[in-house]
């Protein structure tokens, strides 16, 4: 259970929620440009763009859940039980690429989203897990920059990439299903609305929001892709960065979990693990975690981006609290 956005033109803003029930080993990874990507069934990136992103540490290949590169691309993998459908390397047509390695192996080589998709284009998904106790996690991915966003999907009848208008992801169902599912709330609006139920009778709305009435609010795929293309597309996004980041955590939070309200079928609490933003125009990473709501930040560029070694860190968990205290006029501490 995850949910993705995409949006802004002059600034590339990309972010998500990830919603797990248990840590996956989550850091913040930065793969320097000269870091051997040793790609399965694929000859060795031995350059590459740089990327930085939140990744599992349980290996030596870069396992992203989410990146994005020096020129600006970024990609995100979600959740797709049932409907995801992987094969064998020798199974497909054109170039196998195991699921866990595709997000490095595309923000390598691609500079643009047309880049990308002409890449996507030619290769199909394998089954290959990524260690013997971590099988390939059904995924489908949402990969966009300024131009815009697709969302690339295989299933059993073959490897699929949409374009997508909404810059919004979440899980299953498929995309096609999201996008059409969106026609039955086309009269939703953040406006004030009038009575329409009975011009005779003299009705007023007794608070604000009633535009909104029927908008999706549990956690299901389907309902948290209306509320975030509702709120994507809707949101005053103000002028300065740091307004812009503010409203993208806010737009997040729309949709996040709380521990608890959530269980699997194990029984297990489902929760938003952490958010993150991305301005990829000027590679800066924002975060948060579910224990530390603080936004903490990290730049691409202040990383050793020609450097053979992977360059990890570690996330701020511990909950952070700003501390204040009253002050008086003089006369009165006088007094």
């Amino acid at each position: 259970m995850c949910t993705c956005i995409s949006f802004g033109k002059e600034n590339h803003y990309f972010g998500r929620n990830l919603d797990l029930e248990t840590p996956f080993g989550e850091q913040i990874l930065l793969t320097p440009r000269q870091y051997p990507l040793e790609v399965p069934n694929q000859p060795t990136l031995s350059t590459h763009y740089a990327m930085i992103g939140m990744a599992s540490a349980a290996g030596p290949y870069p396992f992203y859940a989410e990146a994005a590169n020096e020129k600006g691309l970024c990609m995100a993998g979600l959740n797709f039980p049932q409907n995801a459908y992987y094969v064998s390397p020798g199974e497909g047509k054109g170039r196998g690429i195991a699921s866990y390695a595709l997000i490095a192996f595309v923000l390598g080589q691609c500079a643009t989203l047309s880049e990308a998709k002409a890449l996507l284009e030619t290769i199909f998904i394998t089954n290959q897990s990524y260690a013997p106790d971590l099988p390939a996690a059904p995924l489908h991915w949402m990969i966009a920059d300024q131009t815009g966003a697709l969302v690339l999907e295989q299933q059993a009848d073959g490897l699929h990439l949409y374009e997508n208008p909404t810059g919004v992801l979440t899980n299953n169902p498929p995309f096609p299903f999201q996008m059409e599912h969106l026609r039955q709330y086309l009269h939703l609006t953040p406006k004030t609305v009038e009575n329409t139920f009975a011009k005779t009778l003299s009705l007023t709305p007794f608070g604000q929001g009633f535009g909104a009435i029927g908008l999706p609010g549990d956690w299901s795929p389907a309902s948290r892709f209306v509320k975030t293309v509702f709120l994507l597309q809707n949101s005053l996004w103000g002028q300065t960065e740091a307004e812009i980041v503010t409203q993208a955590f806010h737009v997040l939070d729309q949709v996040s979990m709380v521990r608890g309200s959530v269980l699997t079928a194990e029984g297990k609490a489902d929760q938003t693990l952490y958010s993150c933003l991305f301005n990829a125009t000027k590679g800066i990473y924002y975060y948060t975690t579910y224990e530390n709501r603080q936004i903490s930040t990290i730049s691409l560029w202040d990383g050793a981006l020609d450097s053979q070694e992977l360059q990890w860190v570690s996330l701020q968990r511990t909950p952070q609290f700003f501390s204040q205290s009253f002050s008086y006029p003089s006369a009165m501490v006088e007094g």
